[in-house]
Formats: C-alpha cells, structure tokens, sequence
C-alpha cells in the first residue's frame, strides 16, 4: 500500500521572548511531516534554522523534491543516502519512525534495543537579558535542578555569571555562549564560569574559530554545539570539547543521531541531548538518547506558550517518555 505526504508549516507562540546571542524570536516556526499508509499514521517535526543557512521555505521544498521516493517505499538507510543531515531530513526521518512503530505495534524504543524509557531531568532555559534580569529569571526557576543560561553578549556576561549564581546557589548550571565570546574575553568568563561552580560550557567561541579552544587551560569541561552536527564533523573535536550536544535537526533525525552518539562515545565524548525551540513532537524522539546522556536539555515546549496536542508530559523539569499518540 502506497504512503501519502503531508507537509505543514505550524507556528507557536512563545511565553514572552527567547533571546540568545544571535537575537529574539517570540514564535516558533516548525515544519510537521506526515505519513500515511493503511490507517497508520506516522509524524515528524523540525525546526528550520538560519545559523545553517535553512529558511522555512527551503526546508518545505527539500521534503517535497523526496515525496515521490517516500511514497513508493524509501527507508530511513535510504534516506540518509538521498539527503543531506539538516531540518528536513529530521522531519521525515522521525516520521519514518513513529510510521514504523504505528504499523508493527513495537514501539520506537524496543526498535532502537532500548528495553524501556525513564523520566529525565531536563535543563531550563534562560534567556540572555540584562545580569539583574536574569537573576530574577533564574530565581523564578530556583526550584529547578538543571538551569542553562544563555550569555554571549557584547558586555556583562562576568556580571551575568555572578548574577545567576547568586539567585540559584544550589542549581546544576550550564553556561551557553552561541558562539559570543572572543579571544580578548574568553579566559575571563571561562575563570567566571568556574569560580560561580558551572558543570558545563556549551560552544563558547564560533565554530570557525575553535581551534583557540586547543591546549586552551579550563576547569570546567567545554561541550560542542554548533561544531558538530553529524559523524562527519567528529574527528576533528579531541583536544577542544570533552562532550558534543547532539540535535536532531543538526543530524537530520533519530537514525544519524544514534550513529553519532556510538561514534561521540567511541571517541571519548560525553553526551548532551539537545533541541531547538519547537514543540513536543520534536522532543519525543530524542528523548530515546536520554538514557545515555549526562545532560538533557529538551525544554521547548516549557518555553511555549501552548504546546500541540496530546504532548509530553512535564512535572517541574522532570519530563515523561512520550505517549503513543504523540510519537513513537
């Protein structure tokens, strides 16, 4: 029986406005791709991303130049070979899963030899703001035992660090620079980081540039963001992170995803499970990485202001395996 496409461009608003490095955003625009084949139906999101060069519309024209494959029977190893790693590959790929699991009634997980999932600890997210801004932020937030801070910005992250430490003595805390810092500020903050007792660094320096990262003295480990999306970017890491945070929509979904935690893992790498800012459709199959990662950050749709039907379930920052009508 053959299988029909659906493409669909979703938006979300955001709870207030979510401002890193690189600017703001008060929605999150997601492109959903949908399956269908003899009453199953399966579904997968992205996230299109201007840091790689992806527009909405560009991501919506590469699924649509794979529908004709899709439809006659392409499967995930092939759709690796036919696309490259990005947003769009993700969605299809995911889609791919959940239609997998639709149609045989194994779920995601037992296909991916995981005999269960758990509830895991997500971090919570702080947007980059004024240091007395983010201290308020983070106070709200205190209760919750991972926090990731977004710095990054021109001036004031030394005061940003002091000021989030402060209002949150007992948070697991996680710095993310997006690529801000420079040459002339980077042992600064990352002195800054170590003094306030931050557990990680997420990509403090832009990835063209982080070869001043090697040799570099640190206290506090160095994780890659936007230096690595898939295998391919890998090898060249040992000597400038200890650990690489993987996203689906870098990898261009769940099955390069696992190939590239084997390989981080291989290499020596710790692991960090990541998203980009959609909903609970984008998370749920990253959350079958979970189990292998010392830091899982898949906070989106806290971040939202409504989250799509039948989502994840989240209980402070602890958040649930995905039911059935969602994905997998």
């Amino acid at each position: 029986m053959a299988t029909t496409t659906t493409v669909a461009v979703e938006r979300f608003p955001i709870a207030g406005r979510f401002t890193i490095s690189r600017g703001a955003r008060t929605e999150a625009v997601v492109v959903m791709v949908t399956l269908a084949n003899g009453g199953s139906v399966g579904r997968g999101e992205c996230v299109p991303y201007a840091r790689y060069g992806e527009t909405v519309e560009g991501v919506v024209a590469a699924i649509e130049t794979m529908r004709g494959a899709v439809e006659r029977g392409l499967d995930r190893k092939g759709l690796q070979e036919a696309m490259p790693a990005g947003a769009a590959r993700n969605a299809i790929d995911c889609a791919l899963w959940d239609l997998d699991a639709k149609r045989s009634g194994v779920p995601a997980h037992v296909s991916a030899g995981i005999d269960r999932l758990r509830p895991v600890a997500t971090a919570y997210t702080i947007s980059l703001g004024l240091p007395s801004e983010m201290g308020e932020a983070v106070a709200k937030a205190r209760d919750r035992p991972i926090l990731k801070i977004k710095l990054g910005a021109p001036e004031g992250d030394h005061e940003r660090i002091a000021a989030v430490r402060a209002a949150a003595p007992d948070a697991t805390l996680i710095a993310d620079a997006n690529e801000g810092w420079t040459e002339e500020n980077l042992d600064r903050h990352l002195s800054a980081c170590a003094e306030a007792g931050f557990a990680l660094i997420e990509q403090p320096v832009p990835a063209a540039q982080d070869e001043m990262l090697r040799g570099r003295p640190r206290r506090v480990p160095l994780c890659a963001d936007e230096s690595v999306h898939d295998r391919k970017g890998l090898d060249r890491l040992g000597g400038l992170y200890d650990a690489v945070n993987i996203k689906l929509d870098k990898t261009g979904g769940l099955t390069e995803a696992f190939a590239l935690a084997n390989a981080a893992e291989q290499a020596g790498f710790a692991l960090m499970i990541g998203c980009m800012l959609g909903t609970s459709l984008a998370m749920a199959p990253a959350l079958l990485l979970a189990p292998r990662a010392r830091f899982v950050d898949l906070d989106g749709p806290l971040l939202l202001a409504r989250d799509r039907e039948n989502g994840l379930r989240y209980d402070g920052s602890l958040v649930y395996p995905p039911p059935p009508a969602l994905w997998g």
